[in-house]
């Protein structure tokens, strides 16, 4: 079992930065590749970012790269994802979520097994 806690939501004007944080604990962290996922009101929860077991891969969505990094700790248990150039488009609940290694680093929401209990990120115009 792996539990997920985010941190560092909050509300920002466009143009602005966030850096979310996600806590896990129980089985051995870096056997697990990372994502961070969104959902925002009224739509389907979609692919945002993902990093592999040991931090070597990285995934991005094309509508968040250049402009979001995530990276991890596995000394930390922790996953981050530094968000910069922010948009009202971002705004969203953001959820960390967490499978078993894997040869590739995936985007699908239905590959991933654990999921955090989501932080708010609004974005204001």
């Amino acid at each position: 079992q792996v539990m997920l806690v985010e941190s560092g939501g909050g509300l920002v004007q466009a143009g602005g930065s966030l850096r979310l944080s996600c806590a896990a604990s129980g089985r051995t962290f870096s056997s697990y590749d990372m994502g961070w996922f969104r959902q925002a009101s009224g739509k389907e929860r979609e692919f945002v970012a993902a990093i592999s077991h040991s931090g070597g891969n990285t995934n991005y969505a094309d509508s968040v790269k250049g402009r979001f990094t995530i990276s991890r700790d596995n000394a930390k248990n922790t996953v981050s994802l530094q968000m910069n150039s922010l948009k009202p488009a971002d705004t969203a609940i953001y959820y960390c979520a967490a499978r078993f290694q894997y040869r590739r680093v995936v985007t699908s929401t239905d590959d991933y097994g654990y999921w955090g209990q989501g932080t708010q990120v609004t974005v204001s115009s």
